[in-house]
Parts: structure tokens; C-alpha cells; sequence
């Protein structure tokens, strides 16, 4: 059975930062894409960045600049770091595991349980 477990989530002040770390038990981890969402309270889940696994990323408009998206295949883990945190990333945050087919169908997809992420002064 896969695992995908984050970590690194809690309380900080606007302005602060915190990295979020995610962990698959995945036998080949570096072949998936790696995304962490977010869903704020009373709102849907959204993208909030991705790695391929051959290391392109993307990011959300609102975290461009303040996010960074990161991957250590030795590790089997993914970091999200965010740097100058507002209020509104106040969030649960999840991260993603998925392998696609060349044809763009999904053929594996994992999700951890997620970690709260709360901006506040």
C-alpha cells in the first residue's frame, strides 16, 4: 500500500515561512509527478505547484515568487518552501503523487492526508 505523508505544517505569523515535506513509499518515486494543493476553508482544493519527473514546474499565480517546488528522488520526498506567507495561503495542504500514461491518462494517483497551514498574527 502507498503512503504519502506531509509534514512541516502549523502556525506563523504574515510574512514568516515554513517547508513543507512530503514522503512516498513509492519503488519508483523519481517516474512521478509531484503537486501539492491547497483547500482554504469553505473552498475548493486548488493547484498550488507541481514537479515533473523531469523537474519542470509550475506554479500558481498567487504563489509565484514565494513558492518553491523541489524533489530529492533519493529521498523519495517533495518540499514545498514558502517564503513571505499571507493570510490567504491559510490552508489544509496536500501533496500528490501521479504517473501518466504518454498519452496523458492517469495511471496512478496518490494523495497524502494533508497539513494545516495557518497565517496569522
Amino acid at each position: 500500500q502507498v503512503q504519502v505523508v506531509e509534514s512541516g505544517g502549523g502556525l506563523v505569523q504574515p510574512g514568516g515561512s515554513l517547508r513543507l515535506s512530503c514522503t512516498a513509499s513509492l519503488n519508483v518515486f523519481s517516474l512521478f509527478a509531484m503537486g501539492w494543493y491547497r483547500q482554504p476553508p469553505g473552498k475548493q482544493r486548488e493547484l498550488v505547484a507541481d514537479i515533473t519527473s523531469r523537474d519542470a514546474t509550475r506554479y500558481a499565480d498567487s504563489v509565484k515568487g514565494r513558492f518553491t517546488i523541489s524533489r530529492d528522488n533519493a529521498k523519495k520526498t517533495v518540499f514545498l518552501q514558502m517564503d513571505s506567507l499571507k493570510p490567504e495561503d491559510t490552508a489544509v495542504y496536500y501533496c500528490n503523487a501521479e504517473m501518466r500514461a504518454s498519452n496523458g491518462q492517469t495511471l496512478y494517483d496518490y494523495w497524502g492526508q494533508g497539513t494545516q497551514v495557518t497565517v496569522s498574527s
